[in-house]
Order: C-alpha cells, then sequence, then structure tokens
C-alpha cells in the first residue's frame, strides 16, 4: 500500500512539472506553476525559506521521500529502472557508499554556487538537469504532435489548435541534455539510482539529514530469513541483507523493499530513539560527515550572500535569415537585475526559455553563463506587455514584475549602425525602427541637415530606451540589422 501511494504521488507531481516545460499556451503555469517552486535547489537560490523549512522537516519526518516523489529528474530515473526490470528482475546488490564521491561532488558545487560560476551549478542541479532534458528533448515531439493535430483540425476546417514553431535553441545545450538523458537512461536502466546517490548534490544533503529520520523501513531480524529479495529490489543499493543492514543516506524511501518482502520482515516505522542509526555500525562520525557539515554552512552562508546581492542590486512577427549581432555585453531579462544576480541564482532549467512567447530567450553559450538564458531578437522581441519569463523563474534569478514595471527597466539601448542602414545603402524610405519602437526613443531626422528632402535616419534617445529589440527584429536589413539592442550590465529604471 505505501509503494502504491509513493507511486501515486509521484505521478501526480511528475506529471504537471512536465507539463509545465511543454505548455506553450501558459494554461499550465497558472496551475501547477508552485511545482517549480517548491524544488529544493530553486527555493535555496530564491530564499523561500518556507519551502526549504518544509523540505528538510518532510526528510527528517520521512526520509529522502523528495528524491522518490517530488524531484523529476529521480521519477524519471525511476521509469527507466522499472522499463529495465522487465528485461530482467532481481538485478540489483548491495554496493559501499563512495562517500568520497558524494562529498567531492557538493563540495565543487558548493564552491562554484559561492563564486558564482553558475554554469557548473546548472550542470549539477537535479531539476535544472530534467528542465533541460524535457525542453529540448520532450517539447520538440510535443510541438510536433501538436503541429499534427493543426493540421488535422484545419482540413475539418477547426481552430481548435493552432501551428507553432519548433526550433533548436541552443546546439551546446542541446547536446548536453542529450548525453543526460543517455547517460541517465543506461545508468538507472542497469543500476537503478546511481546518480542519486553517488553525483546529485540535493541528494547528498538530504541522505545526510535522512539518517536522522524518525520514520525510516527497519529490517526485524527475527523474521528475516536472509533470502535477499529486499537487497535484490533495491534500486538505491543501500540494503545489506546479509548484515542486516540498511544505508539510509541512500534509501530513498520507494518502498519497494517492503512491498517485495512476503515475510513482513521490512516495515517502515519510527527508529529507536536510544538506538545509534543502523547504517553506522555504532562507529562513530567520520572525517567525510564533518567535511559535509562545513560544507553545507558554506552553502547556507553562499545562499545568504546571494540574497543580500539581490535586495541591494523587459512581437511576435518572424523575420527569416537574422543573424546574432556581436554584442558586448549579452542581454538578461528584465527582472534579472543584472549579469551578476542572474548568474549566481539561475539553474539553467530553461523554465523561461520554454514559456517565452515571441522566441527571444535562449541558452547562453558563453562559458560563465552557460545555459542561462539570454535575449536575442532574431525571431522576435521583448514585448513589453509580457511578464511570463518572471512569472514562471522558481529560483529568484528573474523577479517578478507587472508590465507597468517592464515598460520603466531599462535593460540595454539600441545602437545604430549607418553602414547596413536601409535608406543609406538602397535609397528607399523606410522607418521600421522609429513606427515600431513602444517607447518612442527612436525618431527619424534627415541624414544631411543641410538638405531636408535628404534620406531620414533614426535617431536614438538612449535615456528612453528599454532595449526591447523591437526596432533590431523588424528591421528589414540583411543579414545584420541596422540598428541593434547592446546589454546593460545592470538594469536600470527610466
Amino acid at each position: 500500500m505505501l509503494r502504491k501511494i509513493r507511486i501515486t504521488l509521484a505521478v501526480l507531481c511528475f506529471v504537471p512539472v512536465t507539463l509545465l516545460f511543454l505548455d506553450f499556451t501558459g494554461t499550465i503555469h497558472a496551475w501547477f506553476g508552485w511545482l517549480a517552486k517548491i524544488q529544493f535547489l530553486p527555493a535555496v537560490l530564491a530564499l523561500n525559506l518556507g519551502v526549504v523549512a518544509a523540505l528538510v522537516l518532510l526528510t527528517l519526518l520521512l526520509g529522502r521521500i523528495y528524491c522518490s516523489v517530488v524531484c523529476p529528474l529521480g521519477v524519471m530515473q525511476d521509469v527507466f529502472g522499472r522499463l529495465g526490470r522487465r528485461r530482467r528482475k532481481n538485478r540489483y546488490s548491495h554496493s559501499p557508499a563512495l562517500s568520497w564521491l558524494r562529498y567531492t561532488v557538493l563540495s565543487l558545487f558548493v564552491v562554484a554556487l559561492a563564486a558564482g560560476v553558475g554554469s557548473v551549478v546548472a550542470l549539477l542541479d537535479p531539476y535544472g538537469a530534467y528542465g533541460r532534458i524535457a525542453s529540448n528533448l520532450f517539447a520538440p515531439l510535443w510541438q510536433w504532435g501538436n503541429n499534427l493535430l493543426a493540421g488535422f483540425a484545419e482540413r475539418a476546417g477547426s481552430y481548435a489548435f493552432y501551428r507553432t514553431d519548433v526550433w533548436i535553441k541552443s546546439l551546446p545545450t542541446f547536446a548536453i541534455a542529450v548525453a543526460m538523458f543517455a547517460a541517465l537512461a543506461v545508468l538507472s536502466w542497469r543500476n537503478g539510482r546511481t546518480y542519486c546517490n553517488t553525483i546529485c548534490p540535493v541528494g547528498t544533503v538530504l541522505g545526510f539529514l535522512s539518517r536522522f529520520s524518525l520514520l525510516r523501513p527497519v529490517i526485524d531480524v527475527t523474521k528475516c530469513n536472509g533470502c535477499g529479495q529486499c537487497a535484490r529490489r533495491c534500486k538505491a543499493a543501500c540494503i545489506d541483507s546479509r548484515e542486516h543492514k540498511i544505508d539510509y543516506s541512500r534509501c530513498v524511501a520507494c518502498m519497494d523493499c517492503i512491498d517485495q518482502c512476503r515475510r513482513g520482515a521490512i516495515r517502515y516505522k519510527r527508529r529507536r530513539s536510544t538506538a545509534v542509526p543502523v547504517s553506522d555500525g555504532g562507529r562513530e562520525a567520520d572525517p567525510a560527515r564533518r567535511r559535509f557539515l562545513t560544507g553545507l554552512s558554506l552553502f547556507a552562508a553562499a545562499s545568504v550572500a546571494r540574497a543580500q546581492e539581490k535586495k541591494v542590486d523587459g512581437g511576435l512577427a518572424v523575420i527569416a535569415d537574422k543573424k546574432i549581432p556581436n554584442r558586448a555585453t549579452p542581454i538578461v531579462p528584465p527582472g534579472a537585475q543584472s549579469l551578476r544576480h542572474m548568474t549566481a541564482h539561475c539553474t539553467g532549467c530553461q523554465l523561461c526559455v520554454s514559456v517565452c512567447p515571441s522566441g527571444v530567450l535562449r541558452p547562453s553559450t558563453a562559458l560563465t553563463t552557460f545555459m542561462q538564458p539570454v535575449a536575442s531578437y532574431e525571431l522576435g522581441y521583448c514585448r513589453p506587455e509580457c511578464t511570463k519569463c518572471s512569472e514562471v523563474c522558481p529560483t529568484g534569478a528573474i523577479l517578478k514584475i507587472t508590465a507597468a514595471d517592464k515598460s520603466a527597466i531599462q535593460i540595454g539601448h539600441a545602437v545604430w549602425v549607418r553602414e547596413n542602414c536601409v535608406p543609406l545603402t538602397d535609397g528607399v524610405k523606410c522607418g521600421n525602427c522609429a513606427r515600431h519602437c513602444p517607447t518612442g526613443a527612436i525618431v527619424m531626422v534627415a541624414s544631411d541637415p543641410a538638405m531636408p528632402d535628404s534620406p531620414e535616419i533614426p535617431v536614438v534617445n538612449v535615456e528612453r530606451c528599454i532595449g526591447c529589440g523591437a526596432c533590431e527584429n523588424l528591421c528589414p536589413a540583411r543579414p545584420f540589422s541596422a540598428i541593434y539592442v547592446e546589454g546593460h550590465a545592470r538594469h536600470r529604471i527610466v
């Protein structure tokens, strides 16, 4: 019964979280956007202390339930493991914990977080990893299916579905998503939760806390006959059936062992208050545990430091064959406040990229901000009324803003490139940039002040420009626009 309850809850969490990355209408986010905000690392980075405290208490009460129910990457591994079990049952076996590897990865993660190296944090965060898999691998399939239904609907005279563009936003991010998906599939198929118990920093943190959980699977030695079925079904490889021991730091509370035991020798019950945890074997705490506590303190200090930094620190027309200009400073979304703030808080989950209706946001390919969102205006521009990216960000990397706020946030400013401007190169009248500027920051003036009839060229008022990119996107010049947006390292209010 406990296993069935756990599977039901896992499905109820996994499906909506996946749909958050597949939905391009915004409907799912209105109902289930909170599921992204209760993921462990996004909650820590956003300083959602209530969520963090709830997850810690949940782990201290029930063990690593988070890993088997809430974490989408963990649930996906269970799906692969279940498929592998059909090929060969009872294929798992007990293996010793690789504590040195777990704490080394956690230490690297803490150092990267404290130093603001967002690319490393993004690679190791389990929620961010699943987000990249869902948005790069699952979303195209979902969109192709939608377009197929839209085609059938059009032939039937119905407009219940509409077509959407399917495109790869970043080849490096796509390649990492494919590699991560393949590696997890192979590891889960063969060995179960290997990734969760050797690499995942969130798993290491929760694993340490689960050593002291109030409720846990316990082996009753008076009923156990040593058949080893529990160990052969344990996807975490944490049950030593010969010694009747369970490593609770690796146990993800999946309840498979309880369901498998025919003698009722394993029960999920309250631990003995006076007993030493079974996995410790009565030994004193090892140096790895002390290193973990030190790392956890650094992790907390880094999070608080980033939070303080946060406190002290904004067109659907598709024009083909545009090329990305060489921007000296990348553009990050309104609400991000600054490049530094974005780098320190973003886990590269791609949720904001998935919901951007204009195709403006895409993963960065720069080393220090790898897989974090940046704006580019080849496919559309950042509409002043759209605030979807700020509404869905679970980490606080993009703070929630209103449409009124966005209209006053300057994320960059337009720069005119004389040699590309159509009135001067082709001798035709244009004015697209001035006509479509939502803030009126661009006006057309005569190119030769002495000749009022000379071709008109744009002049940019950088004090009014908010960097939305409408001018760059709608400029008819090819392959590079005659006007483009240069990003600001720190946003300001205009």
